[in-house]
Formats: C-alpha cells, structure tokens, sequence
C-alpha cells in the first residue's frame, strides 16, 4: 500500500527548492576549485545537475546553457542499459558518447547514484570539456569526418565502484589521451563534484525526511508547468518559422548547410520541429538528438518563463522533432567535433520565428557561435606538448529597448569566459598584442547590436593553428527593420606579403613571429536606424565603439562630428 504524499507548506517548499539549487551551486564550485586544466578552473566549461530519483532535475548550476535538461540523458541511457538494479552505492560512472550526450568526445559525464539509508534518492551528474581525447589531432579535429577520428568514445563506464577507484577502466582511459596526468585530475574533480552532491542530497533528505523531499518537488515541478503553461497560452496561437544557414561542414567549404524552425503554438502547448535541416554532414557539424533538445530549449528559455529556476517541470509543455540522420540527429558514424555551430543558429532562429508574436522578448540575432582558436605543439620553455583552445567573445542583439551587449560569450556558453590574456601568455608560447572592442562591427538601429573584439596573438615558437569560426554565410541579422551586425573576419599575418584569410583551419603550421588577427562578428540591431536618438548615436561615437565615418553612413539623419 502506497504511503500517502504528505501536504507541504509554501514555506518549506521554498526553502528545500532554495537548498536544491545551492546545492547544485556548491557542486560546480568544487568542480571548478578542484579542475586541473584551465579550459576548467578558468573558462568554466563545465555545467552540474542534482537529479531525483526518477532522472528529473531538481537543481541545476549557473554552467553551459547548452545542457539545459540534458545531462540526464545519460543517467536514463545507463539504466535502460543495465536496469534499475545497475545503481550501487559508491559507484561513479562516466559517459561521453556523442549520440547518448549529444556533444562532442570531449565533453565528459560524470555521474554516480546518491544513496540514502540503500535507497536510491537521486543522482549527481557533470559535464565538463576534457582537453584531449585522443583524436587524430591534439584537442581536436576541424577536419574529421567520422567519429573514430575524434578520440575515446565510452558508453556507460564505471571509474569507480564501492567507492574504490576502478583502475583498469582508469588506466585504459589515461593510454587513449595526450595529457593522462591532467585529464585524470580533471576526471577526480568531477567524482569531488558528484560526492559533493550527494552529500548535500542527503543532508536534504535527513533534515526534511524522504516524504516531504517528494512533495516539495512535486509541488515545484508543478508550479513550474503551471507558469510555463501560462506563457505558452498568452502567445497567439500558429505556426513560426525562420530559415538560416551554416557556411560550410569544415570539408566542403562552398556549400552551406541549411537550417530551418517551425514553432508551433496551440493553446499552453508548443512544438518546435526541426527535421527540415541538411542530411549529417561529412564535417564534424553533427550532434546527438539530445543536444538539439537541449538548444530548442535555451532558444525557448531565453523567451518563456526565463526567470524561472530549471527544474523537471520546465519543458512538460514542449516537445521538440528531430529527424535521424539529419546533422540535428546524427548517427554513427558522423563527427561531431564541432556540434555547437548549428546549435547556436537554432538558438537565434527559435527567437527569429517567434519574434513577430513576441516583439517585446525578442532580441536580434547574435554573433552566434564559439569562434575556436587552438594551438598546439611542443612549447621550448618546457619541450612537453601544449594545446590551448579557447572560445572567442562578440555582439549580442538588440531588443525593443536596449542595445545589444557588446563582447560577450555566445548564448550557447553561458557562464564560460575567455581565456585571461594573463593565463594564456603564462600557459603557452603565444603572445596578446591586441584585445579591443570591434568598432563599427555592430548592427544599426533603433537600439544597436552589440560590438565584437579583435584579438591578435602573436606566435613565440613554431605551432600548429586549428581555427572553427563560423557565420558568415547567416551573420547576426536584425528584427524590424534593424541590420545586420558585421560576419567574422581572421587573418593569418596581416599586411605581410603573406596574408591570408580563412574561418577554418586545422593543424596549420604556423612559425615563429607569425602573427594571427581574429575579429569576431557584431550583434544585429532592433528597428529602423533612423529612429536612434542623436544622442545616442554620438555617445557611441565618443566611446570608440562606432566612427565618425561609419555613423554618417549608418545614421544619415543625424548630424555628427
């Protein structure tokens, strides 16, 4: 005989809601205290989930918005794998195969059963980049066409298990990388992560009791569809679309690759189809169904209900299609390297479609993608192997009545930073010359885009130079009216007899005093230019962020000097 669900307060709902999502909160912050490798302990490249028992997010940290909802997945792939049964108490598992996560090989899960009293209460997961997985290339690939050039794939692994390490599964791990030392240390801090989440699950369950646990999340997970199915109910009822492209697979470089988002609202229900997309590419352009979940949702997120915390209520009212074999739902053996360019298009598209039904949340498209930069080779300071990758910063997209922000992480990142300019120089053999705003790379209008950056390395000893910017086929487009913001622009020795262009590069052997020069794109703009106040026009004039030159061409209307 089932035990009734105790009725819980608002108070006490609040308060374990408030404990669920510090508690996720405390895991990122071991995660990212105990990380060995700067794309960690610096950029943060790394989100976490508390889960309950049944696989539904209880709490979520500040992280990647690209695994909104997502890491689960893997927890659900184990137990369909092995059963219920397969939880043990002091197990700690991993997986990172592209098409159970969704993302690339370096991107690493690791996730363990939280036991209390030997019941099963829930799970602790994390997701972090690992900075070499033993693909044909340090780091990575920008040129892979098949998943077994990108290095370890696991399916569900255990790496510990009765809370003793498994040393075989560890030792096969540390054979198959570049760095063994650092990626263990790296692959020990996500354990810290998980047994720090299953400490404070515990405590949780402890204080409040496993009954009232359940009924504060029922009541949250409730309250959450409740309010996510108002929203959806105040959109006009139809069908969206929007249309975009990617430039190029990484191998085909003439032939870009569509995307395309049909939103469709009916009543306090929405479904976002994206099956009409190119076929999985021969590049590394593909991802795993699940990552293409997790992408409609932050373009979802970023105008539903977006000040409400993520939890298992979140995403009851939306469904999303993909279609097997598309480059949104790949399938083996497709690379997967660079998954997240398209992700960011769906992103900006999502918004692109519902922003005639939603002017006052929509926002212009922005920059849109990573923009990796990536040296490796053998530092002579140490004469050990380096590799460096770092994501890149541009313009966000107006709104209704802000302007875009300028030199930001994309949306797919969220809380990741780029690289310290300090830490760089310090960690491997290149040299800043130059990290600025972008002038005059913003959309014009009502309310601007946001402004780009460009930045300028210098090489201090031979390397090998891998780029993957993307955007210049679709840059940032404006709404009603507004511009579009400026595509990328890189050049490898600028004003040199040598000089060239090019957004794609893998393992380019780059020399001594060669110098690189990357700017990335602005954000679009929102309404007519015309309609910007003067005032407006001639402080950002003041501030470097658009030229005399370019403010008479843009905004003719006024008058500057």
């Amino acid at each position: 005989m089932n035990t009734p669900t105790p009725v819980i307060d608002p108070v006490t709902t609040e308060i374990i809601r408030c404990a669920l999502l510090q508690a996720a909160e405390d895991m990122n912050t071991t995660l990212i205290r105990s990380a060995y490798t700067p794309t960690i302990y610096e950029a943060k490249d790394c989100a976490v989930a508390l889960l309950d028992r049944d696989h539904h997010v209880l709490g979520q940290s500040s992280g990647l918005p690209i695994f909104l909802g997502n890491l689960e997945e893997c927890t659900r792939a184990t137990e369909r794998m092995y059963g219920r049964e397969v939880w043990q108490e002091g197990d700690v598992w991993v997986l990172n195969d592209s098409y159970i996560g969704g993302t690339h090989l370096n991107d690493v899960t690791v996730y363990a059963p939280i036991h209390v009293h030997g019941e099963v209460v829930g799970f602790a997961a994390s997701r972090a980049h690992w900075i070499d997985m033993g693909s044909k290339d340090p780091g990575g690939s920008m040129d892979s066409t098949t998943i077994y050039q990108e290095g370890l794939r696991m399916g569900p692994l255990k790496i510990y298990e009765a809370g003793e390490p498994c040393l075989l599964t560890q030792d096969l791990i540390a054979r198959q990388v570049r760095f063994p030392h650092p990626t263990l240390g790296d692959m020990r801090a996500q354990v810290a992560c998980a047994r720090t989440g299953a400490r404070r699950l515990a405590e949780i369950v402890e204080r409040w009791g496993m009954d009232t646990l359940l009924a504060a999340r029922d009541a949250i997970f409730e309250q959450t569809e409740r309010l996510e199915r108002e929203q959806i109910a105040a959109i006009e009822d139809g069908v969206y679309e929007a249309t975009g492209r990617l430039d190029n697979d990484g191998i085909d470089l003439d032939t870009p690759l569509h995307v395309s988002v049909r939103v469709t609202v009916d009543g306090n229900r929405m479904t976002m189809d994206v099956t009409d997309c190119a076929d999985q590419a021969a590049g590394p352009v593909n991802c795993g169904a699940a990552q293409t979940v997790a992408a409609c949702r932050v373009g979802y997120k970023l105008l539903v209900s977006g000040d409400v915390p993520l939890n298992g209520g979140s995403f009851k009212p939306l469904e999303v299609l993909t279609r097997p074999g598309s480059m949104l739902a790949a399938v083996e053996p497709a690379a997967c390297q660079y998954y997240y360019s398209h992700l960011g298009l769906v992103i900006d598209l999502v918004v692109k479609a519902l922003a005639p039904a939603l002017p006052q949340k929509a926002a212009a498209a922005s920059y849109g993608d990573s923009m990796i930069v990536q040296f490796s080779g053998t530092d002579p300071r140490t004469g050990q192997l380096f590799v460096s990758q770092e994501a890149t910063v541009g313009g966000w997209g107006a709104w209704q009545t802000g302007d875009g922000e300028s030199c930001l992480i994309n949306n797919v990142n969220g809380s990741l930073r780029d690289m310290p300019v300090e830490v760089l120089e310090t960690l491997f053999p290149v040299r800043v010359e130059e990290y600025a705003v972008r002038a005059d790379s913003a959309g014009a209008g009502r309310t601007r885009g946001g402004n780009g950056v460009v930045r300028q390395y210098r090489f201090t000893c031979d390397q090998n130079l891998s780029l993957w910017w993307e955007r210049s086929v679709t840059p940032a487009w404006g709404l009603f009216g507004g511009t579009s913001g400026a595509p990328p622009r890189v050049t490898l020795n600028p004003g040199r007899g040598d000089e060239r262009s090019l957004l794609k590069a893998n393992a380019l052997l780059v020399r001594e005093d060669d110098v690189l020069r990357c700017e990335s794109g602005g954000g679009g703009a929102f309404g007519p230019a015309a309609e910007r106040p003067a005032e407006a026009v001639a402080d950002d004039v003041r501030q470097g962020l658009l030229s005399e030159a370019r403010a008479r061409a843009d905004y003719p209307a006024h008058s500057h000097r």
